[in-house]
């Protein structure tokens, strides 16, 4: 049985056909961008997050950058501030601070949950400092008490990356209306995904909301009026539509990705491996939405090999941290040997809403019986 890492074809059949009737309904009506689509879906997902404000925009990294830019438009930050961040993590968190000629400051990972170690934070925080930036990593929710009241005694900007988030709670709140603003990202493969490239920014500020709009219209809030260096960064009416439609079965595809991951967790067994390590009040309280369930071993290839040779898809995030990209040479300096060993040890293993459970079952079969 081939068991590929992840199949959007299968993940979308169950949508397929309102899918299609929201595409026609859009083609339609003869309005492709600004429309009643956009209107609606940030509406239903603001009331889904529990936020005030959605914004759509065209992907989830010009979330994160409109939300940084915005901060600056309104004199809470400026070139050269520093914003501390997890330094395991996807590329874009990155990029969306030093786009803004802002400092990334790196923090090492928890070893046990790969999302940002809250009491390593303090230490990084100086007079330049203006933000602490979360990333809820392979759909676990980053958010501690301990952030929150870092940012309130520091009076420092909380901003979420959600990007791999979408449904998680944080106790009986959801991830994206935690902190200061959210950014969303809606690529192909997230748990609410659109058919192309797709975000969306989630605040309760009212002042926020309204320059992340403008910046991602040209920095226009009226036509031919430009407030602000504003750039082309919007949701387009037919992604709104396919996103209304997937938004109805997150919750739904959400909980089978966590039913999957319970059978891994409880069957997989092998000392060669380390499994997700959550606790079982994160388990119950819904904190994880299982984006990508995430391995680590001493001898990755060796198991990646030994998994494709019997059919079964894999795939490593992230395999270099951002501080050793050649993009970012003015980094390689630095000493993060968590964030290090991590992308040296972890891989991930097929895990989605149409997975089925000969196939599940297959992987953790295999993982069980794997020896180097």
């Amino acid at each position: 049985m081939k068991i590929p890492f992840l199949s959007l074809k299968e993940v979308n059949r169950p949508y397929e056909d309102e899918i299609r009737k929201a595409i026609n309904r859009v083609i339609d009506s003869g309005w492709y961008l600004k429309g009643e689509e956009v209107a609606s879906f940030e509406q239903e997902f603001s009331d889904y997050i529990g936020v005030n404000h959605t914004i759509g925009v065209g992907n989830g990294l010009d979330a994160l950058r409109i939300i940084l830019r915005s901060y600056m438009e309104m004199g809470i930050m400026q070139e050269g501030d520093e914003v501390i961040a997890p330094a395991h993590t996807f590329i874009a968190s990155i990029l969306a601070i030093t786009d803004n000629h802002l400092k990334p400051v790196l923090v090492e990972p928890d070893i046990n949950t790969y999302n940002i170690d809250p009491d390593l934070i303090e230490e990084k925080i100086t007079d330049r400092t203006k933000a602490i930036m979360i990333v809820h990593l392979y759909g676990s929710n980053a958010y501690t008490e301990k952030i929150g009241q870092l940012c309130e005694k520091y009076d420092l900007k909380l901003i979420e990356d959600a990007a791999q988030a979408h449904g998680a709670y944080y106790k009986s709140k959801r991830i994206g209306s935690l902190g200061d603003a959210a950014g969303f990202s809606f690529y192909p493969g997230k748990n609410l995904g659109a058919l192309g490239d797709a975000g969306a920014i989630c605040t309760n500020d009212t002042e926020l909301a309204e320059i992340c709009r403008a910046l991602g219209n040209y920095g226009s809030e009226k036509k031919y009026v430009n407030s602000y260096k504003g750039l082309n960064s919007r949701l387009d009416e037919i992604q709104a539509s396919i996103l209304r439609v997937k938004l109805k079965g997150l919750d739904s595809d959400n909980q089978k990705r966590r039913e999957v991951a319970k059978y891994y967790l409880n069957n997989i067994q092998n000392e060669h491996l380390i499994l997700p390590k959550l606790s079982a009040s994160a388990l119950t309280a819904k904190e994880h939405v299982w984006h990508l369930f995430v391995l680590r071993a001493n001898k990755r290839a060796d198991i990646m090999n030994y998994l494709k040779e019997s059919g079964i898809q894999t795939s490593i995030h992230y395999p270099i941290p951002p501080h050793l990209q050649i993009g970012y040479s003015e980094l390689n300096y630095l000493s993060l040997p968590l964030a290090e060993k991590i992308s040296e040890e972890v891989f991930s293993i097929p895990i989605c809403q149409s997975i089925i459970k000969q196939e599940y079952r297959q992987v953790a079969e295999l993982l069980s019986e794997y020896m180097p």
